[in-house]
């Protein structure tokens, strides 16, 4: 009787365990069991628009894709004080991995005291001068050497090519600007290159692109290195009225560059990407170094040129930039 009373004891609990939608020896009804996530976390300048505004927009679409294998959480700074501290709030989260956009100067010490502390750290665009860090970049020397393809192509191997360099940018310029000449140089030998200072804005674009053209009764193609300055210079071309300027490159990957190329059929605008989505590549690789995948410490994205041809591929109507 004793026997026969546990044996319908044990069958009403498996019967209300099944009714609940569990059984006693069942452990993977949920989808994400706790603590199979990664959990990563993503630093970024605070920064409305612009193209830095818009490394934060692409980290955390590409971190809202990963959903089912990561927890993000996305803090972004005004100055390295801040950011220092959001790095410390990461810990305290459990962040196994950041991806960080160091911009502020000083960001060496606490990322490399995460990193004592067993946190892999994934670098966005900024190089910094610490051990281990993995890091994720663009190609700014093969920047010039594709803007240099580009406009041989279009107008030949002879003719006037105005070079706006940004001296103020450092080794972003440099590397555009040596890419640039080694190619020509290589290509064609007998362009003429005018090299003026500017920087990376379109009033300055704007303002500079005029006073060249006033400069320059004949101009064939300008090499620009930045999106930004590109749409300055060209609207000092239009209000100019000047055609004889058959090229405008660019570089950076900005929305309404993009938008434009298709509307200009007498000069071909161009773009060397340089793109903020590539930290979606960031944050990817801090996925696969958490899960033990090998991964190369330095990632250089290579250079897609964008002109009206296939424009259309890289539009984003919601990016800030």
């Amino acid at each position: 009787m004793k026997k026969l009373f546990k044996l319908v004891t044990l069958l009403i609990i498996a019967f209300s365990l099944i009714a609940c939608g569990t059984t006693p020896t069942d452990e993977t009804d949920d989808p994400a069991p706790t603590g199979e996530k990664h959990k990563i976390g993503i630093l970024a300048p605070a920064v409305t628009h612009g193209w830095v505004a818009a490394v934060a927009y692409h980290a955390e679409a590409q971190a809202k894709e990963l959903g089912d294998e990561i927890e993000y959480t996305i803090y972004t700074s005004n100055d390295a004080s801040e950011m220092t501290a959001q790095l410390d709030d990461l810990k305290t989260w459990g962040a196994e991995a950041i991806v960080a956009f160091p911009q502020w100067e000083g960001m060496e010490v606490p990322i490399a005291q995460a990193m004592e502390e067993g946190i892999e750290v994934v670098n966005f665009d900024i190089i910094i001068d610490v051990e281990g860090v993995y890091l994720v970049t663009g190609d700014n020397e093969g920047m010039g050497t594709k803007g240099a393809e580009y406009i041989v192509e279009k107008i030949g191997t002879e003719g006037t090519v105005v070079v706006l360099e940004v001296p103020t940018s450092g080794s972003v310029s440099e590397l555009r600007k040596k890419g640039f000449e080694e190619k020509i140089a290589e290509i064609a030998p007998d362009m003429e290159l005018l090299t003026y200072a500017t920087q990376f804005t379109r009033e300055d674009g704007l303002k500079d692109m005029a006073d060249i053209l006033t400069a320059n009764s004949h101009i064939d193609a300008v090499f620009s290195m930045d999106d930004e300055t590109s749409v300055g210079a060209l609207q000092a071309i239009a209000e100019a009225n000047r055609t004889d300027v058959k090229v405008m490159t660019g570089g950076g990957g900005m929305q309404e560059y993009f938008n434009m190329m298709p509307e200009n059929e007498d000069i071909w605008i161009a773009s060397a990407t340089y793109s903020p989505a590539m930290v979606k590549d960031a944050v990817k690789m801090a996925l696969a170094v958490l899960k033990g995948e090998e991964v190369e410490m330095v990632t250089v994205v290579p250079t897609t040129i964008v002109d009206r041809d296939n424009a259309a591929d890289f539009i984003d109507a919601n990016s800030p930039y």
